[in-house]
This record gives C-alpha cells, structure tokens and sequence, in this order.
C-alpha cells in the first residue's frame, strides 16, 4: 500500500464516526484508532509477526476534502426491528446498489438471494468492492441509499 493510500484511509477514518478500523492486504495490516482529541492511532503489522513494524501513536487527523456525498443515517437504527438476518459493510466507502447508473439495481425488495450472490457495491479509495450476501433468503429491507456514504460495519441489508 502506497503512502498517499494510507494518507486516505487517514482521512476517511477521520471524517467518519467510526472509532476503530482495521484493514489487511498483502501481508500488511493495518489498525487504526481514534482517540478522543479527533486524533487517529495508527499501527502497520506485518502478517504473521507478533510485534508492530511501524507504530505512529497520535498521529493528527488529516483535514477532509471537501465532498459532495450524502450522510449515512445511524448505524442500527431500524436494523433491529426487522426480523431477518443483517448483511453489514466491511468497509468504509460509498454505497452503490447498482453497477452502473444506467442499470438495474443487484436487488430489489422482494428479491430471493442466493449465499454469495453480489447485493451491492461499496467503493473505497477508487476500489469497487462486491458486496455478497452472507446468507440465502428473500430481501426484506434495503438500509443504505444509492451514493451514500457507509461506514464498516453498518447494516446495508436485511434477509429473511
């Protein structure tokens, strides 16, 4: 992972309400923490060994571009009522319910999905993530809007 990379996850990180965070790829992990302060506790680990390589401890919030994307709404908050089973983010990112704008969305309410089959698209630093259900069942509530901004960990769907 680039330099600039790392500065972008610094940055999402920052911007959103989420506190902890914890990325893996290619033999690097990478944790990240809020502190109170609005400062951002960043450790880089190299898969398979113990002890950190690189360890920067408050080091400041890197200050947010400005976007133009829409807010998340809470994370569970109507979640919990529906009876199903909850497809979540795993990672921070836009939501996309579609893959092209032009096209039909991945699933619809009423829909039945298969384990595995692709739900959504969750975009992180210019990456199209496939968002794949977890479990088979019928789609009963759609949590995340087209464009929206989701955090890891909230729901996106619920399938019963």
């Amino acid at each position: 992972m680039k330099f600039e990379q790392v500065l972008q996850l610094v940055d999402a990180v920052s911007v959103s309400s989420l506190t902890e965070f914890k990325y893996e790829e290619g033999g690097v992990k990478i944790s990240m923490k809020k502190a109170a302060e609005g400062t951002v506790d960043l450790t880089a680990v190299p898969s398979g060994r113990p002890e950190p390589a690189v360890r920067t401890e408050k080091e400041p919030a890197v200050p947010a571009a400005e976007t133009e994307v829409k807010e998340a709404a809470p994370a569970g908050s109507s979640a919990e009522e529906e009876a199903g089973q909850t497809v979540t983010s795993p990672l921070v990112g836009t939501f996309y319910a579609a893959p092209a704008e032009d096209s039909a969305p991945y699933v619809k309410v009423g829909d039945w999905v298969e384990k595995g089959q692709v739900l959504a698209i969750v975009e992180a630093m210019k990456l199209m993530n496939e968002i794949e259900s977890e479990f088979s069942g019928e789609v009963v509530k759609i949590l995340a809007e087209n464009g929206m901004a989701v955090e890891y960990g909230q729901p996106l769907f619920v399938i019963r």
